[in-house]
């Protein structure tokens, strides 16, 4: 299998309107069993604190560090999800475990890569690569995994993956990888589906795989003291979606940093385009969410304040350009009631949309944190230029630093 690039940002206009969403990281693909830790590929839910001003949103408590995964000594496990540990690998190693029951969107075999680390932390990183719902955005999307040693020898060892940088707060932490190949931002629950104007059936199966690889990975690291949840892109959207029930699991503290993956407001990102992605996928939301779910099909911005009030003493966080050229490509698929010709957003109408979503949703329930930048770069943490991107005085890297010992700031041009 094959892993995409984590950072796509280099693409010119042209590019991304023949690879939509070209966001993520490579896909990897497997070929040997997964008890040898052989190759393979990759592809993969009340506010108690405000948000916090434009310079200083939280507290500084550390989150604690650990040495290994340990055992549960603290009586019986709420979790549904109960299946057979990873297998083992060496520290900082990549393997690449293969899943029977998971798979991508042509119906081949999904699964996820794992690095096992030396602290008992664990990165949850969701793969970007697109969208499927039409025929030119699915004609871009990956429908299966990639290479497997393209991966852990690129995308696999850069940016906030990267284990030998001594800046990288999460450089020692365990890594689970979930590889995109579902076309449905890791949300979906409609195998067998029909795109009109694309051959086949398509698998969108991104949350039941999830599903899946969490029956398996949180038996492996349910002790885990700190889980990161992040992913760039259509992964940035999926890091979202599954926080709640990632959330829900994991004793620990639970963290998001959603890498341009904003979840705007129905102005900006139009309720038709939010209804065909769920009408196509069966994307999953929160049923508690009762306002993600409005009579035009819009709503999916409020699963912000949903996550932030439920979860209000986790902290939340968001990563985006303030005129991300490929979501502003995404998003203007919406234009025109759906029926536009040239799907591109207005650049100052994303830049509005952002800073309403910042203002009216991030700031408004949960402890929140952004990091928005000038330009129209996409995804800012898969690859070294992570670590000298910088925005009104503060590196991002100190950013990220902060918002993992939970001092989340709002930071902006």
């Amino acid at each position: 299998m094959s892993l995409r690039p984590a950072s796509s940002h280099l693409l010119s206009t042209s590019i991304l309107a023949l690879a939509l969403v070209g966001c993520g990281d490579d896909g990897t693909a497997g070929s040997e069993s997964e008890t040898d830790g052989a190759t393979g590929s990759t592809g993969a839910s009340g506010s108690a604190t405000d948000g916090g001003t434009d310079t200083d949103a939280g507290t500084d408590t550390d989150a604690g560090t650990g040495t290994d995964t340990g055992t549960d000594t603290e009586g019986d496990d709420p979790s549904p999800f109960d299946g057979e540990p990873l297998p083992d690998g060496g520290i900082g190693e990549w393997i690449w475990v293969e899943f029977p029951d998971a798979f991508c969107r042509d119906g081949s075999n999904a699964g996820i890569a794992v690095r096992y680390g030396l602290e008992n932390k664990l990165m949850f990183f969701f793969e970007g690569g697109g969208a499927c719902f039409n025929t030119l955005s699915c004609t871009a999307n990956p429908s299966s995994v990639g290479d497997f040693e393209s991966f852990k020898n690129g995308t696999g060892v850069q940016g906030i993956m990267n284990p030998d940088n001594p800046d990288n707060p999460v450089g020692e932490w365990s890594v689970v990888y979930v590889p995109y190949c579902t076309g449905d931002v890791h949300s979906g629950e409609s195998p067998d589906t029909s795109v009109p104007g694309v051959s086949g059936t398509q698998q969108f199966v991104g949350y039941s795989n999830v599903e899946a690889f969490l029956e398996r990975v949180y038996p492996t690291f349910k002790d885990a003291e700190h889980v990161l949840v992040t992913g760039v892109s259509a992964g940035g959207f999926g890091a979202a979606l599954n926080y709640d029930r990632i959330a829900d699991n994991w004793k620990g503290e639970v963290t998001l940093i959603d890498d341009s993956g904003p979840p705007m407001a129905d102005a900006y990102m139009p309720a038709c385009l939010q209804e065909q992605w769920r009408s196509l996928w069966k994307m999953n939301v929160p049923l508690e969410c009762t306002d993600c779910f409005q009579d035009d099909g819009g709503g999916l911005s409020n699963l912000v304040r949903y996550i932030g009030e439920k979860h209000s003493d986790s902290v939340l966080a968001l990563i985006s350009s303030e005129e991300d050229e490929v979501i502003r490509f995404f998003f203007g698929f919406g234009g025109n009631d759906c029926n536009t010709l040239l799907p591109q957003m207005d650049p100052a109408l994303f830049k509005e949309g952002l800073y309403d979503l910042r203002d009216n949703g991030l700031k408004a329930g949960g402890m929140w944190g952004s990091f928005i930048h000038t330009g129209s770069q996409h995804t800012w943490i898969g690859d070294n230029g992570l670590y000298s991107a910088e925005t009104g005085g503060m590196l991002l890297i100190d950013w990220i630093t902060d918002i993992l010992v939970r001092d989340p700031q709002h930071v902006a041009p």
